[in-house]
């Protein structure tokens, strides 16, 4: 476990539901990679992203799926693509990448409490 932080600190991470709405494989990444269009809703928009996530994930399978994002850090060069937000996910026993995700279907854009 890390420190402990204030609750104030963690109400200063944004983390909000979108859709992904097109991947696309990310050869140029130093490791193997997807990158992301996420549909965060009218208010935040459309926002790119890339994911190190290609052992449990395709391209095609990603499209029309929620996942959960941190949408107020600064976007970061990777590559050639500006990630614009950072997906979130847990390291599964094999130490590879689970997404996260709501288990029902929420509007783009809700925040996470």
């Amino acid at each position: 476990m890390t420190d402990e932080i204030a609750f104030d600190d963690f109400l200063k991470v944004d983390i909000r539901a979108g859709t992904i709405l097109r991947a696309e494989p990310f050869p140029e990444a130093r490791k193997p990679a997807i990158k992301l269009w996420i549909d965060f809703g009218p208010e935040i928009g459309e926002k790119k992203s890339s994911a190190q996530i290609t052992t449990h994930y395709t391209p095609e399978s990603l499209v029309g799926r929620q996942v959960m994002a941190v949408v107020n850090f600064p976007p970061r060069q990777i590559g050639p693509i500006r990630s614009e937000v950072l997906v979130l996910g847990a390291s599964d026993t094999e130490g590879t990448i689970v997404l996260i995700a709501p288990d029902r279907e929420v509007p783009n854009g809700a925040r996470m409490h």
